[in-house]
């Protein structure tokens, strides 16, 4: 049995267990930094990406200049951003940290606008009259009613980040992308097959946390779909009606 698995490595299949066994520590160690980079590029994102978000709604006129910004951030190769920074922030991981976060803002921006947007204006009023003042406005009822699309955004740059971490190998920050480009460099299967599934598994498992973060905060939107639905099945016709 011992045989076979070494047999694996000296015969490079994609498949192969001994290689888990023995670059178990490497696997981990590029496993943390992957999820480092993407939890600190993702928090600093949110953080910038909310004020923004808040200057283009309460300016009309400053809300083309910031979604077009951040649409033009978004459309810069992955490997010329790195490089773009490159001379600001050296081999260090604030490059990687600064380009995966330029890249989420037109996610976020777009998603926290939109989710502030569709706050009725009733409800804001409503608001208003019992008291509320702008700051309390804004995070007691409009980012609460926002979340839906808030964390559709948050889950959806989250995913993205999860897989641009992997390009920031090019200055020996890129978690798993690390092991994925010497992988290839080398034609080492199974260290290429295992950090990208290993990639899948995070964004597929981020998505997921965040999915039951959002039911967590938003009681009301399973409730009013369960409402919805029992309304539909009281209302529906029955079969009998139906041919008659």
């Amino acid at each position: 049995m011992t045989a076979q698995s070494d047999n694996c490595l000296v015969s490079n299949e994609w498949v192969c267990g001994e290689y888990l066994r023995t670059r178990k520590q490497e696997l981990i160690d590029a496993t943390v930094q992957h999820l480092e980079l993407t939890g600190v590029s993702m928090l600093i994102g949110l953080a910038v990406a909310f004020p923004l978000a808040l200057l283009a709604r309460r300016w009309r006129f400053a809300a083309g200049g910031v979604l077009g910004l951040t649409t033009v951030l978004y459309t810069i190769p992955s490997l010329a951003m790195f490089s773009l920074l490159l001379p600001v922030y050296g081999l260090s991981a604030s490059v990687v940290v600064t380009g995966l976060v330029l890249y989420s803002l037109t996610i976020l921006v777009r998603n926290i606008l939109a989710g502030l947007r569709g706050v009725p204006e009733e409800v804001r009023e409503a608001a208003r009259g019992m008291g509320y003042g702008s700051v309390r406005l804004l995070f007691g009822v409009e980012v609460r009613l926002a979340l839906p699309a808030i964390m559709a955004g948050v889950r959806i740059a989250t995913v993205s980040t999860v897989s641009l971490v992997t390009v920031g190998a090019i200055v020996g920050h890129g978690g798993l992308g690390n092991l994925i480009y010497s992988g290839m460099e080398n034609l080492f299967k199974a260290q290429v097959l295992t950090a990208s599934t290993l990639c899948v598994l995070i964004a597929v498992t981020a998505d997921v946390l965040l999915l039951l973060v959002q039911r967590l905060l938003t009681p009301w939107a399973r409730a009013g779909a369960a409402s919805g639905r029992r309304l539909g099945r009281r209302t529906a016709p029955s079969p009998e009606v139906v041919r008659t």
